[in-house]
């Protein structure tokens, strides 16, 4: 069997974590067998759309990687991919229900099935009592011919259960009794949600429909839809609900955080998706840091766990650095030059500038908050050569400094900072008399990235200008330390 997943997002907003994980689990799930990962936009319901979502949703889904097979934009086989342009294959469902007995007309109106309300543990449910599933032939033509507005019911079938296989959860048995006749063809002649999702997954060849576990709910009718039209079941997989870092399930209404957040901040995508990845699944290795490929050939449903699971940010950022530091120098620059175009710094030192900040980033954009280790303001630097011009011990350590990075031949971050250290060894300075005013001189500051990643993103020109300017008079001197 081929498998064939599909991920289905409703046009109401931005992805979140929560079902951007679902759409993380059915890619890396078709890539691990070789499948095809399919993209539907179920847009039924223009009640509830946001203008600008679906193309939102599409970016999205490309900024992290999880490029599909079939689509709403790329076409194929089984298309159309957009719900609402297969209501012709809905109601051709509903036709073929009708002709064998396993649906029928209803004319109730909604006053007279408002009576009809079962009080729960949750509220009040209505359930619907029936009265046109064995109208008379008679008074069924009747209200035919009247033309009034009428929806099409599922007639359900004479059973105590409706037992559900599920890979994560096992067998699950759902109780007939908390089933009515649930409505299949809206007055309007528009599919329900059950009923468009079952006629898609069936047109699109769905083998397996992984989802999170909020859709169990549904699972039921939607099985009895299956077997009523004769077509076999899917394999349902309800991964664990997500919930957010206060214990909520996340969602849009919940103020759940949006891709769109998470790449304007600069996370790194393949970290995203491997973060997902472990939202209720772990690998047989026990690592959590995974490549995307990885994780495709480790996927697997009999790993993924029945519990909730909650949303970390911290360990997020913790994934995310870890991504960031294994990148190759140059795609790391690519990906955090978008903030550094404002920043003021020269082309030429942006590669040792990103090579300096590289183990302090989470995520991209963090660079911004991390410029002024290398690149500090003038008036910071002003201050510190200031000072140093006063303090009668810095003066000889930053001159023998200068001396001897003047004569470095490679001015590699290597040798630069081999280079501070033989100063230090020389004249017997070592620690925060040798480090700190050469830092200060160089930064404004006594802490800050591997001092010969500083001398090696400044450059050797801006760097000994550095060092010049903090001794007295501005040139140096013969060292006496």
């Amino acid at each position: 069997m081929s498998v064939r997943v599909r991920f289905a997002p409703s046009p109401t907003g931005r992805l979140h974590l929560g079902n951007a994980r679902a759409a993380a689990f059915n890619w890396l799930f078709a890539r691990r067998h070789g499948g095809r990962f399919v993209l539907r936009i179920e847009d039924t319901d223009p009640e509830r759309a946001v203008v600008g979502s679906e193309p939102a949703i599409l970016e999205d889904l490309r900024w992290l990687g999880l490029n599909w097979d079939e689509g709403p934009d790329v076409g194929g086989a089984h298309a159309p991919y957009r719900q609402s342009e297969r209501e012709p294959l809905h109601r051709a469902a509903v036709q073929e229900l009708l002709e064998r007995g396993r649906a029928y007309r209803c004319w109730c109106a909604p006053e007279e099935l408002a009576r009809h309300r079962t009080a729960t543990a949750g509220g009040e449910v209505l359930r619907y009592p029936g009265t046109c599933r064995a109208l008379p032939e008679a008074r069924r033509r009747e209200l035919e011919a009247g033309g009034g507005p009428s929806v099409v019911r599922f007639r359900l079938p004479d059973a105590e259960t409706v037992p559900v296989e599920d890979a994560v959860r096992g067998t699950v048995v759902f109780p007939m009794a908390d089933l009515d006749d649930f409505v299949l063809l809206r007055a309007d002649g528009r599919a329900t949600y059950n009923l468009a999702v079952v006629v898609d997954d069936v047109g699109m060849g769905i083998t397996h429909v992984v989802r999170g576990v909020g859709h169990l709910s549904n699972t039921h009718k939607q099985a009895l839809l299956f077997d009523a039209l004769a077509c076999p079941r899917p394999v349902f997989a309800h991964l664990p609900t997500v919930l957010g870092p206060d214990g909520q399930p996340l969602s849009k209404r919940h103020d759940a955080q949006s891709l769109g957040q998470l790449r304007s901040e600069g996370y790194h995508p393949a970290a995203v998706v491997n973060y997902l990845s472990l939202l209720g699944w772990s690998s047989p290795d026990g690592r959590e840091v995974l490549a995307v490929d990885e994780l495709a050939e480790r996927i697997s449903l009999d790993r993924v766990g029945t519990a909730d699971t909650a949303l970390d940010p911290d360990k997020l950022r913790w994934v995310s650095a870890q991504h960031i530091a294994a990148m190759p120098l140059a795609e790391l620059i690519a990906a955090v030059r978008p903030w550094l175009e404002e920043s003021g710094i020269s082309e030429r030192s942006i590669p040792g500038t990103v090579a300096a900040l590289r183990s302090r980033l989470h995520r991209f954009g963090e660079i911004k908050e991390h410029l002024a280790l290398v690149h500090p303001p003038a008036e910071a630097l002003d201050a510190a050569w200031s000072e140093l011009r006063s303090d009668p011990d810095a003066a000889p350590v930053l001159a023998a400094v200068w001396q001897r990075l003047a004569g470095v031949d490679r001015w590699e971050a290597a040798s630069l900072a081999d280079a501070v250290r033989a100063v230090g060894r020389q004249a017997g300075a070592a620690g925060p008399r040798l480090f700190h005013p050469v830092r200060r001189a160089l930064t404004a500051s006594t802490s800050g990235p591997d001092l010969g990643q500083v001398l090696a993103a400044l450059g050797r020109e801006e760097a000994l200008a550095r060092l010049a300017a903090a001794l007295p008079d501005g040139r140096p001197a013969p060292p006496h330390i």
